[in-house]
């Protein structure tokens, strides 16, 4: 039987477990649904719950990090509520009174204009177009926008695909100094993250975001090339993408580059210093026109989509890259994180297994911010903590529930050797493992004298009447001073002291129940001849013996008893013989006598040989505890 190896008791003592097939189970079931989730995600167009997670993640570490001081090269004007009211015109405004803003920046220095309004339609005021389309070309360098689409229809069963491209109109082109996309690209939470680096169309032309062109402009770099969705070159380097997604490095919230109320600068209210050298965006900020944005920093205080490009530009002329993973790094941290859960579920101390988890949970999420942080690196973070959690997490309740099964299966079974709160001591402080095993310990043997021949004078209904309320007291007794009962054998009882709880002085608390054993025997024998049920008193002998044994659970799967085995319990039942021989009721061994003397008044009696043994033993009578009153004395006892 399992019980009988003593390789768990080794393991359960260093704190240290070997795994159980459920644990196993439970381990390697998380790690392969992780691993199955995360495949899927590269390969769906849909997120999984656990890449919406790793998206938050990313927006608290940007979060953690806080703003930061963005570009003074970038600045906003802005179509804010004010100016709308100022200037009490409806949007689109009329070009001509763009062009005077674009104007005021030209006289101003500005390095570079840039203007995020849609150019693909004449403007509704007779001329606006032409003194815009010269504004743009008094500039430094100018730039605008486009849109690029796909639309889908489906005819039957047929799928049709077509695409529209809407540059500025020609006038524009031709006065400007470049112009790109403007596609924000938004995640499926909602959040804005980036924005479409190129679009590529059916005939393989290739647009570039407008970003690009005011950084190229900007650094007076070559336009972007080789684009694939992994990444480009830009200005000599590469520039990383997600899915063809520049991934923004925003700088902080709405408000963080300077903005200057766009009827202001018309008005001459800001001082043309402002604007000097500076690229300057002109676009929408105002909350009655829908060109908002939900970024990391905050889902509800929205960011215009000018200040998104402001924020994107300065990504690109900052080179401040900021890189996803790709898939193999997941899949790596998630078979680390099985390894680790692994190491951490073989100890024994679910306390410690929390804890360690925890320290290891929270130290990956140190190191994945402070990659961010420093490398600008997105590492994988929802899987490798959750295979982190779960896989600690759910095989220690596989622990706990099995332990507790198993203390409820200890318990049933020690309830009939031990007292009940002797069994929570043993649950509470031992490994059930560990029972089995050789140890120093007290045996004391008891039997009634002369039963046999008393038993024969009495019905079974008296014998029985006699025998229950007497092994009911003996076995309190012995429960109380911590023993175990092994067995009974007819009116002998066997028991043992210092197992499965251990107790230093098991040779001092097996005397003192052999004292009170014989005490209560008076007390039984005067109650029963009060009530006329026996004509003769009951008498006992006692032996006790000290010294090593084997203790442990023996039997088979049907009927198993926790029990010892080993000569020196075989000597404690002969002393007991003894008893008869040297009319004394507590006899004990050399081995006992050497424990109690400090404690107990005791009488050589002779070194005599006892059957079984090659070797005479010491033997000696109890006479009761030093300095004890006439009624615990052995003599007085043994008397009446």
């Amino acid at each position: 039987m399992d019980n009988h190896n003593n390789a768990p008791s080794r393991n359960a003592q260093s704190g240290v477990r070997s795994l159980s097939r459920l644990s196993l189970i439970f381990l390697l079931g998380t790690a392969l649904l992780l691993v199955v989730t995360s495949l899927a995600s590269t390969f769906m167009n849909t997120p999984t719950p656990i890449e919406r997670l790793d998206y938050a993640s990313r927006d608290l570490a940007m979060r953690l990090r806080g703003p930061r001081q963005p570009s003074g090269d970038i600045v906003i004007v802005a179509v804010d509520d004010f100016s709308l009211n100022w200037t009490g015109l409806h949007w689109p405004w009329p070009r001509a009174y763009i062009a005077q803003i674009v104007d005021y920046l030209n006289k101003a220095g500005a390095r570079m204009v840039g203007l995020d309004v849609l150019l693909f339609e004449p403007g509704a005021d007779p001329g606006g177009d032409a003194k815009l389309a010269a504004a743009f070309k008094d500039a430094n360098a100018s730039v605008s926008v486009m849109q690029y689409f796909k639309s889908v229809q489906m005819e039957g069963n047929v799928r049709l695909e077509s695409e529209t491209a809407k540059t500025p109109l020609p006038i524009y082109r031709e006065a400007l100094t470049g112009f790109g996309t403007t596609a924000i690209s938004s995640d499926a939470d909602a959040i804005t993250r980036g924005m479409l680096a190129y679009q590529r169309t059916q005939e393989g032309t290739i647009y570039y975001n407008w970003a690009f062109e005011l950084a190229r402009l900007y650094l007076n770099a070559s336009p972007p090339s080789n684009p694939t969705p992994e990444g480009l070159f830009f200005n000599g380097r590469h520039v990383p993408l997600d899915g063809g997604r520049l991934l923004v490095n925003f700088a902080g919230p709405s408000g963080t580059y300077p903005t200057y109320s766009a009827a202001r600068v018309v008005l001459g209210d800001y001082s043309p210093e402002i604007f000097r050298d500076k690229i300057v965006l002109i676009g929408i900020t105002s909350d009655t026109i829908p060109d908002n944005y939900a970024t990391p920093f905050s889902a509800q205080v929205r960011t215009p989509g000018v200040e998104i490009v402001a924020n994107a530009a300065d990504t690109l002329i900052n080179q401040r890259y900021l890189r996803v993973a790709p898939p193999w790094v997941n899949l790596l941290l998630i078979a680390l994180a099985t390894m680790l859960a692994a190491v951490f579920i073989r100890s024994t101390r679910p306390g410690l297994i929390i804890g360690l988890m925890t320290a290891a949970m929270l130290v990956f999420a140190a190191i994945y911010y402070l990659v961010y942080r420093g490398l600008g690196y997105y590492l994988p973070f929802i899987a490798p903590e959750a295979m982190l959690f779960l896989g600690t997490v759910l095989p220690t309740l596989e622990q706990a529930v099995s332990q507790e099964i198993e203390k409820r299966r200890v318990r049933g079974l020690f309830t009939r050797f031990i007292s009940p709160e002797m069994v929570d001591q043993l649950i509470a402080t031992q490994d059930i493992n560990s029972l089995n095993k050789r140890t120093n310990l007290t045996v004391l043997f008891s039997d009634i004298r002369g039963f046999t021949t008393l038993s024969e004078k009495l019905s079974p209904e008296q014998v029985v009447g006699l025998l229950n309320p007497y092994l009911e007291a003996m076995t309190a007794i012995i429960y109380k001073h911590g023993g175990t009962v092994d067995k009974y054998e007819g009116d002998a009882i066997m028991a043992f002291f210092g197992e499965p709880v251990a107790h230093p002085d098991h040779a001092q608390r097996a005397v003192r129940t052999a004292i009170e054993m014989l005490q209560t025997l008076s007390d039984l024998n005067a109650h029963w001849a009060q009530e006329g049920r026996l004509s003769e008193r009951f008498e006992i002998g006692i032996g006790i013996n000290s010294g090593e044994a084997f203790v442990g659970l023996l039997g088979s799967e049907q009927r198993v008893s926790y029990t010892i085995i080993g000569d020196n319990v075989n000597l404690a039942a002969r002393i007991q013989d003894l008893t008869k021989v040297y009319s004394w009721p507590i006899i004990i061994s050399e081995n006992t006598y050497q424990l109690i003397q400090d404690e107990f008044e005791v009488e050589f009696i002779e070194r005599t040989l006892v059957r079984g043994k090659t070797e005479s033993v010491n033997i000696y009578k109890i006479l009761g505890p030093k300095g004890a009153s006439a009624s615990e004395n052995i003599q007085t006892l043994h008397k009446e």
